[in-house]
């Protein structure tokens, strides 16, 4: 029998075994070559080498068909020689990287299977031989998705966490956790904590044990494409990213009993107001702990009965830098202008003259903290009401990972 050069035959896209054709000079060939039975991967061959028999070098991957279970990673196996490279690739972009086994033998992707996506699986061996196998994976039922503060390519100050809310709930919060990858310029440790965010959604937040230094540049990856966050949050499929930079060490430091505010950059005083804050004995009183400053709102209509308080006031408000969730601000209120710098008098914001909050408007940033102590306060600023992590001591913080 004359020697023929090896052909691959292609089969159905479905992955149910692969085979790995193995390439050699043609004069080494006895025999013509079978295309190899089974069902499913294309492009498979056999070798023969030049003794009569034709042993073919098998791989068969994990996840096959056009409704393989998303979530778990891909599996190459190579049932003879060595595996020298596996690409697996969406059709839509985008890659699952992998390592080989010590024997050659096995490849496994370090990131999952996403829902929803084809596949493409292409391997070589030591021996020359490539091989193509397809797969698709199932459809989310249930998509859950997320928001990120701070902002991309922003600066904020040294009070800002990386804070993330979900839009449905996690059960799957270590897998989660896992894949929300935080680096930093300057190395600084930090650790995540779980809590409820003011909405009532589930939310973790990343912050270091002290404030942030000032020009630190941090990047949070979040590569959460395939990973199911439980029956009732459903599954993330795409990744997300944000890359912010830390400002200059800016502390606002409120005294409810002395009814002052005072700003300090790199522990210097660089601002001071008389100011009034929330009316002590009830609902109106102001928060003491330590609150961030969330977002610089502007002019805005402030309405009591959306924070819970009646009908006690419809204003449009000057120079508005809110500190909850639940409706503390920072603003100009020259209405009570009679109480600046002697009493409490508000309806739980730290009120100012228009140019005392117009001064401390333009220097304040997103992200800096406002630590306010006194007796006249209704309580300390949760967690989840806006950024209340610094108000937990490092120690409990940690506690609330979910890898701890």
């Amino acid at each position: 029998m004359s020697s023929a050069r090896p052909r691959t035959r292609h089969t159905a896209p479905s992955v149910r075994s692969a085979r790995l054709a193995l390439t050699v000079p043609a004069a080494l060939l006895a025999a013509a070559l079978t295309a190899c039975s089974g069902g499913g991967a294309s492009g498979s061959a056999a070798r023969d080498g030049g003794d009569g028999k034709a042993p073919a070098a098998d791989i068969s991957v994990n996840l096959r068909g056009k409704a393989a279970a998303p979530g778990g990673p891909v599996k190459v196996t190579l049932a003879a020689g060595k595996l020298t490279s596996v690409s697996v690739t969406a059709d839509e972009g985008g890659a699952l990287t992998g390592k080989t086994s010590a024997d050659g033998r096995t490849w496994i992707s370090e990131r999952v299977a996403a829902p929803g996506t084809a596949y493409t699986v292409e391997a070589k061996d030591a021996d020359g031989g490539s091989d193509t196998a397809t797969f698709r994976t199932a459809e989310a039922e249930k998509v859950n998705k997320l928001s990120l503060a701070p902002g991309k390519n922003t600066t904020v100050g040294i009070a800002q966490p990386l804070s993330v809310v979900f839009d449905h709930p996690v059960e799957n919060r270590a897998a989660v956790e896992k894949a929300l990858k935080v680096s930093t310029s300057n190395s600084i440790e930090g650790s995540w904590g779980w809590l409820r965010d003011h909405s009532g959604k589930d939310r973790v937040d990343w912050r270091p044990e002290e404030y942030w230094k000032p020009g630190t540049k941090v990047t949070l990856a979040a590569e959460l494409n395939g990973i199911d966050t439980g029956a009732d949050g459903g599954w993330f499929v795409r990744d997300y990213a944000t890359t912010f930079t830390i400002g200059a060490a800016q502390v606002v430091k409120v005294d409810l009993d002395g009814h002052r505010l005072s700003l300090h950059r790199d522990g210097k005083q660089v601002f001071q107001a008389p100011m009034s804050g929330g009316t002590p004995g009830g609902d109106k009183a102001s928060w003491r702990g330590t609150a961030v400053l969330m977002s610089k709102e502007g002019t805005i209509n402030m309405r009591s009965e959306t924070v819970g308080l009646g009908d006690a006031y419809d204003k449009m408000v000057d120079y508005s830098m809110r500190l909850t969730w639940s409706g503390m601000y920072a603003h100009a209120a020259p209405w009570n202008s009679g109480h600046f710098g002697n009493a409490n008098r508000s309806s739980g914001c730290l009120g100012m003259s228009d140019a005392n909050a117009s001064a401390l408007y333009g220097q304040v940033r997103v992200g800096d903290p406002f630590e306010i102590t006194g007796a006249d306060a209704k309580g300390t600023v949760a967690e989840g009401n806006g950024y209340g992590a610094w108000n937990v001591s490092w120690a409990d913080w940690q506690t609330k990972s979910a890898l701890k």
